[in-house]
């Protein structure tokens, strides 16, 4: 990763906690029934997103540049949040508990064979 890109990933990654904490964010309808079917509070994703880093960056998503953030709740559990990097609202497309066999740990993907 060039100085440049880790540059900007930190900038976006403030400017999530930032969004985050003053309460300028949409959850979609997808992260919603992702929470409902894990169980995961918005608690937890406030708090996962406070303590988060950036994963993975996708900056030709169909909604805009997104990222992967990887955080913890209070109770330590792992949570994955997909979501906007350049909007004025921050939109939480998907959230989940990463998991095998997609993930080997929460911050290492299992390689397709």
């Amino acid at each position: 990763m060039s100085d440049r890109d880790a540059a900007e990933w930190a900038a976006g990654l403030e400017r999530i906690k930032s969004q985050a904490a003053t309460g300028l964010l949409r959850v979609t309808q997808h992260a919603q029934q992702e929470m409902v079917e894990e169980e995961i509070s918005l608690d937890e994703v406030l708090a996962a997103l406070q303590r988060g880093e950036i994963l993975e960056h996708y900056p030709e998503h169909r909604r805009g540049p997104c990222c992967l953030l990887g955080g913890l709740t209070d109770a330590g559990r792992p949570l994955h949040m997909v979501c906007t990097t350049a909007q004025p609202l921050l939109i939480l497309i998907t959230i989940y508990q990463p998991k095998p066999p997609k993930w080997i740990t929460p911050r290492t993907r299992r390689k397709q064979p």
